[in-house]
C-alpha cells in the first residue's frame, strides 16, 4: 500500500484540504495533483499542505496540447507548459502528465499534429530536465485521437520519448487508455525506465454519452489490472500506482465515501 495515490481528479469536488487530509490518515505516501484546483489554492500554499501532511506528489496532471496552426497559440502553450514544469518543480514531483493535443480545427493532417506534439517536446525537453522534472507522455484511447490526443498507442508514446533522454521524458502507463492493445505487454517491457505512472480505474460497458467520463471503479469493468501492475513491475517500474477515475457519479458522491471505496477495491483488485 506504500505505492498507493489517490488522484484527485477521482474525488474531482472535494476540496484539496480535505483530500490531504485523508491520505494523511490513512497513512498513505503520495498524492497526484491537478493543475487548476491547486491553482485555484496556490501553487506554494499547496505544496507547503502537502509536505507537512507527510506526503509526496505523484504527478501533476497536465501540460501537453501542442497541436495548433497558428504561431502564436503554438507559443503560447509552449509558455503555459513552462509553467506547469515550475509548478511541478515547486510541488515537489518529478512527473508532469502530458495530454498530448489532437487534431488541430479543420484539420486532418495526423501526421503533421504528431509532428507538433514532437516539436514542443523538442522544445521543453532541456528545460525540464534543468528544473528535475520528467515529461511523461500520456496515450489516450484511439477515441479521443481527433479531439484530445493525437498520441493513441504506449509504442507511438515511446517512439516519441525515445528521441530524448530518459531524464527528461517518459511515458505514462494508463490502464483505462491501454488495455485494449495486443501489443501493451511488450511495449510496457520496452518502455522500462522510461515508466514514469501507472494508472489504474476499469473499463465499464456500456459507456456513457460523454466518453470522458466514462472510468469505473477498479473491478467494475474488463482490465486485468494486476496483470498490468505486474507488468510494469516487470520492466522495473517501482513508483507510485495513482488511482485515476472521471465518473460523474463518484464525481457528486460524498469526497470520504470515495476516498474509502477507492482504497478497498485497490488492494483488492491492483496490489
Amino acid at each position: 500500500m506504500n505505492r498507493y495515490s489517490l488522484n484527485q481528479a477521482t474525488t474531482k469536488y472535494w476540496p484539496l484540504e480535505d483530500v490531504v487530509a485523508a491520505s494523511s490518515k490513512a497513512e498513505l505516501s503520495w498524492i497526484g495533483l491537478w493543475r487548476e484546483p491547486v491553482q485555484e489554492y496556490g501553487v506554494e500554499r499547496a505544496a507547503k499542505l502537502v509536505a507537512d501532511a507527510g506526503l509526496q506528489v505523484s504527478s501533476l496532471c497536465r501540460g501537453g496540447f501542442f497541436t495548433a496552426t497558428d504561431e502564436a497559440e503554438r507559443q503560447a502553450k509552449l509558455d503555459d507548459n513552462r509553467r506547469a514544469i515550475d509548478e511541478a518543480a515547486t510541488l515537489g514531483t518529478e512527473v508532469l502528465v502530458l495530454v498530448s493535443g489532437g487534431l488541430p480545427a479543420g484539420s486532418r493532417d495526423l501526421d503533421g499534429a504528431r509532428s507538433m506534439v514532437r516539436d514542443g517536446l523538442a522544445e521543453l525537453a532541456p528545460y525540464a530536465g534543468e528544473r528535475g522534472v520528467r515529461l511523461a507522455i500520456e496515450a489516450l484511447h484511439p477515441m479521443f485521437c481527433s479531439d484530445r490526443c493525437v498520441v493513441s498507442s504506449l509504442g507511438g508514446a515511446l517512439d516519441l520519448a525515445e528521441q530524448f533522454p530518459a531524464e527528461q521524458v517518459g511515458v505514462i502507463v494508463d490502464a483505462y487508455h491501454l488495455w485494449w492493445d495486443a501489443d501493451v505487454y511488450r511495449q510496457i517491457q520496452r518502455a522500462g525506465d522510461r515508466i514514469c505512472s501507472y494508472q489504474v480505474s476499469d473499463w465499464v460497458v456500456p459507456l456513457p454519452a460523454d466518453t470522458l467520463l466514462g472510468r469505473g471503479l477498479m473491478g467494475d469493468g474488463s482490465i486485468e489490472l494486476r496483470r498490468l501492475r505486474e507488468a510494469c513491475d516487470a520492466a522495473g517500474y517501482t513508483g507510485p500506482v495513482e488511482v485515476e477515475i472521471f465518473n460523474q457519479d463518484l464525481w457528486d458522491a460524498p469526497g470520504q465515501h470515495v476516498f474509502d471505496l477507492a482504497l478497498a477495491r485497490y488492494r483488492e483488485h491492483v496490489a
